[in-house]
Order: structure tokens, then sequence, then C-alpha cells
């Protein structure tokens, strides 16, 4: 059986509060952002990372326009990849949001979709088809998104079920896993 390195990397952190609602409204990096990404370019390089695949929101492409640049990768920017559209819950304060249907969410993370957002579940079967097609190619790969797809990347590249409620990567942080290329393609029965 072949393995491929898959490096795994969270956008930087955000010029928001802390405590504020984002998934799909483009927000700005902070100042500094450009480091983290030579710091990244050192490691992708190291994992012979071949292809860089980004989410759409300015702050993934910002840093995968750049990152591309420095070590040479193919960018290929997948809807598929986006933050977990919550709707709107968008711009507000975490706290401002009604404590019920926060209480409805834990509940079921896997079924619960804010108003007019998206639920865990179609997350969920996004990212597994990104996976699943990203798997198949067998590429050695960096994949650069945001805490809630990459907590299910994470999963399905350590060959776990995916857990909505499992502690997100930290902003600007990155995994490095080695993947098993198997002839079988993995099935989704996310844990909430």
């Amino acid at each position: 059986m072949q393995s491929f390195p898959v490096l795994l990397v969270r956008h930087a952190p955000v010029l928001l509060p802390e405590g504020v609602c984002y998934g799909r409204q483009d927000v700005a990096l902070r100042p500094g952002w450009e480091k983290i990404v030579s710091g990244l370019s050192v490691l992708a390089k190291g994992a012979v990372c071949r292809v860089l695949y980004s989410s759409p929101a300015q702050r993934c492409r910002d840093m995968a326009q750049r990152l591309a640049l420095a070590t040479g990768m193919e960018l290929r920017v997948d809807p598929r990849l986006a933050e977990l559209d919550f709707g709107r819950w968008e711009g507000l304060r975490w706290q401002d949001i009604e404590r019920r249907q926060l209480d409805e969410w834990a509940k079921d993370p896997t079924g619960f979709a804010p108003p007019e957002g998206e639920s865990g579940l179609a997350l969920c079967h996004r990212i597994t088809d990104f996976w699943q097609d990203m798997h198949h190619k067998g590429e050695a790969a960096c994949v650069l998104s945001h805490g809630g797809p990459l907590r299910i990347l994470s999963a399905l590249a350590a060959g776990e079920q995916p857990e909505l409620l499992a502690p997100s990567m930290p902003q600007g942080f990155a995994r490095l896993f080695m993947v098993e290329q198997a002839a079988t393609r993995p099935t989704l029965h996310p844990v909430g």
C-alpha cells in the first residue's frame, strides 16, 4: 500500500475581536500573517507537497497565493473547503446568539443548522467528498482551510470518524499526516 503526505493548514489569525461568529463572512488576516506563510513554505517543501488546495475565502486565498509562489505548488481553489455557513449568525457575537439555539446545536451538531445556514451533516458530506477526490489522486498535498473543515479532514487523515465538536486546530497552525492510499473509500458516520 502506498502512502503520501497531506499537510493540513488553518488560515492565520483574523482581524476580528474574540467571540465573533464568522464562517462564510470574508474577514481580513491580522498583520504579520506573511511570517506564518514563510514557515509553512519550509514545511510544505520538506513534505514535498505538489498541490495546494485552498478554500475560496479571501483569508485562505491570500495565504495560498503567497505559499504557492514560495513553493511552486499548483494552486487549486476548491469551494468544498469553505467554512460552515452560519447563516444569520454570521458577524454576531456568540454571546448574542439565542442560548436555546446554541443548546440545540450542541445537542445535535450533525442535524442542526443555524437559521439560513448549513448543517454539520452538509459540511461533513462536502468535506468527505473533497477528501475522497484528493485521496483517490494520491498526490502529496497541502490543504489550507478553516476550523470546521479541518476538524473533519484531520479525522479522515488519521483514519478516524469525524467528531464535529472536537477541538479545532489553532489559527496559523499545520498538521502533517502520512496517508495510505487504499482501494476503498471511507464511509461517513460523523459523531456529534
